[in-house]
């Protein structure tokens, strides 16, 4: 969910506080735009700097994007870690994550699109930096689930394979879902995802057999 745009003002400001109105500023710009189509002068605009000064605290357009993942990427990772780190594995696991995804993001929603943004020149410092998170948070989804499965009593790799998939593509259209949906906040969401899950295990155990 956008922050509505305005000029942050900047005279007297102290340093620290003028940065980090500079990356707010550029993570809701890379994130509703996409980095292709994001443009430093947006951002000085909003702040009310000049462009030449949002240069001076971080470089060229790729630094500044960077600059704005790592808090992102940091954050979802720990959160991650942390709602895994609950009581171990088990089946309130998955609810545990998109909760904790959702309260992570509560408020600057259009960061999970600076974090998965497809746009990004390949083979760049900010293509490395999204990819070196999109790993980590594979394998933390890859030992999660693996442990879902190991609870269940299945240890082929091949399912584990299979749900770590499942389980990246669900969170991702999930989260986009809400994104798209301000009215819903994290506990809300939570609440719908525990009845979808619900729902999915129902199904899971009485199949409709075609006929």
């Amino acid at each position: 969910m956008a922050t509505p745009r305005s000029k942050a003002g900047t005279k007297g400001v102290p340093r620290h506080l003028r940065r980090q109105q500079m990356l707010e500023a550029a993570t809701e710009e890379f994130g509703s735009r996409g980095y292709a189509a994001a443009s430093l002068a947006a951002v000085a605009e909003r702040v009310g700097v000049t462009k030449t000064l949002l240069h001076q605290y971080f470089g060229t357009k790729e630094d500044l994007y960077v600059a704005c993942l790592t808090p992102v990427g940091n954050r979802l990772l720990d959160t991650i870690r942390t709602a895994m780190g609950e009581d171990g594995t088990t089946p309130d696991t998955p609810l545990r994550v998109l909760r904790g995804i959702f309260v992570a993001l509560e408020g600057r929603r259009e960061a999970w699109f600076v974090l998965y943004d497809r746009s990004l020149p390949p083979g760049g410092e900010a293509a490395r930096a999204a990819a070196a998170y999109w790993a980590a948070i594979d394998a933390l989804a890859a030992d999660g689930t693996a442990g879902l499965l190991r609870t269940a009593g299945s240890t082929d790799p091949l399912d584990a394979d299979v749900l770590r998939h499942v389980w990246t593509d669900l969170v991702g259209t999930v989260v986009r879902w809400w994104v798209k949906h301000p009215e819903e906040t994290p506990e809300s969401m939570t609440r719908r995802c525990a009845r979808l899950f619900t729902v999915a295990a129902a199904l899971s155990v009485d199949p409709v057999s075609p006929h």
